[in-house]
């Protein structure tokens, strides 16, 4: 999946919003991608964390275990596992 592919995902989700964003950091952004609203839609989740396996993979080889965030992190993460065959994780 191209980098050009995952954000028309976002944006079929409605999740690429465009406007003046202040960000947790402070920083401003013209973009946001809301993820919690692709998460809320299984079959567009499973893709984009089966793309992601495939680059992790590519990048890593064999991977153990995924380990994602508590806080927003637990979906992607659990999918992005599965779709390895590894053990998930969060913290």
């Amino acid at each position: 999946m191209t980098d050009e592919e995952v954000l028309d995902e976002f944006r079929g989700a409605g999740a690429l919003l465009e406007g003046h964003f202040i960000l947790s950091s402070g920083r401003r952004s013209p973009v946001f991608l809301q993820k919690m609203l692709v998460f809320q839609d299984p079959v567009r989740t499973e893709k984009l964390c089966r793309a992601l396996a495939g680059r992790i993979r590519e990048a890593f080889g064999r991977v153990d275990v995924i380990v994602s965030p508590a806080m927003g992190g637990v979906i992607p993460g659990y999918e992005t596992a599965r779709a390895l065959g590894c053990r998930a994780i969060f913290v």
